[in-house]
């Protein structure tokens, strides 16, 4: 980049290039929205999980206006809560909780988990402990698991697993958002740490094309999704029939993840 060019300006042309890293990934995003139509074709549900800021990626798959019932929100506010930043659930903790080995399986005790179930877990490091928990126990239960990850930070970073593992070694398939290391992308002079993140917006790319794809293959299947549509598009009453709908959808498609309590043992 040229060092005459305005900061702004900058991060824009850095995040071209983040289009572009996704786009050479067409053929992976593929295969996860395939995976991921599957489950959901299945009457089941695309477990989501993120921790610290990673949480925006679940909440950009499930729920928001162009999204659709079959994906299950594993937002846990011990670990992204983090508006209050010091004091009573402040950042420190989360940062904390989020390298507690047994918490992920903590977590997933709550569910009835099937092997028709898949899962999409977001870790822009790849090297939290519960992240990578996470993806081991979907492992376990037969379940595949699609990562994404900034490839070069978490390349250039060091995991919080005592046995050097990473979110990538317990994925079926790996997504990369194309942020560099320490994700932040502009350097400015006076300056020696970079600022502006780029792995929320790679995420949120690969979190929409994987959702377009999926879409297109549930009409394939004869299952047109219920997408939360705005009354702008569709009109008010419609907006909201589709609404209730598909958080009735939802609540049926969890009532499986509850239907047998797993063996404590």
């Amino acid at each position: 980049m040229r060092s005459s060019m305005k900061p702004a300006h900058e991060y824009i042309e850095k995040a071209r290039l983040l289009v572009d890293a996704v786009e050479t990934q067409l053929s992976a995003i593929d295969r996860a929205a395939a995976w991921f139509a599957d489950t959901i074709g299945a009457g089941r549900m695309v477990h989501v999980f993120g921790a610290g800021h990673s949480r925006m990626m679940v909440e950009e798959m499930w729920p928001r206006y162009g999204s659709f019932p079959g994906f299950n929100p594993l937002v846990e506010l011990s670990l992204s809560f983090h508006n209050l930043v010091v004091g009573a659930n402040g950042q420190r903790q989360a940062m904390f909780l989020e390298n507690v080995s047994g918490l992920a399986r903590r977590i997933l005790r709550n569910f009835h988990l099937s092997a028709q179930d898949s899962a999409l877990i977001i870790s822009s490091s790849g090297c939290t402990v519960v992240s990578l928990e996470m993806a081991e126990v979907f492992r376990e239960a037969g379940i595949r698991v699609v990562a994404i990850i900034s490839r070069a930070h978490s390349d250039a970073s060091v995991s919080r697993d005592p046995r050097g593992l990473k979110l990538q070694d317990f994925a079926d398939l790996v997504l990369d958002t194309g942020a560099p290391v320490g994700d932040a992308m502009i350097r400015l002079p006076g300056l020696d740490t970079p600022v502006a993140p780029g792995s929320t917006l790679g995420g949120c790319l690969l979190i929409n094309t994987l959702k377009a794809e999926i879409a297109a293959r549930l009409i394939a299947m004869g299952q047109p999704p219920k997408v939360l549509t705005a009354g702008a598009i569709i009109g008010e009453e419609r907006a909201i029939r589709l609404f209730e709908a598909a958080y009735d959808e939802h609540a049926q498609r969890l009532a499986k993840l509850f239907a047998e309590v797993q063996d404590a043992s």
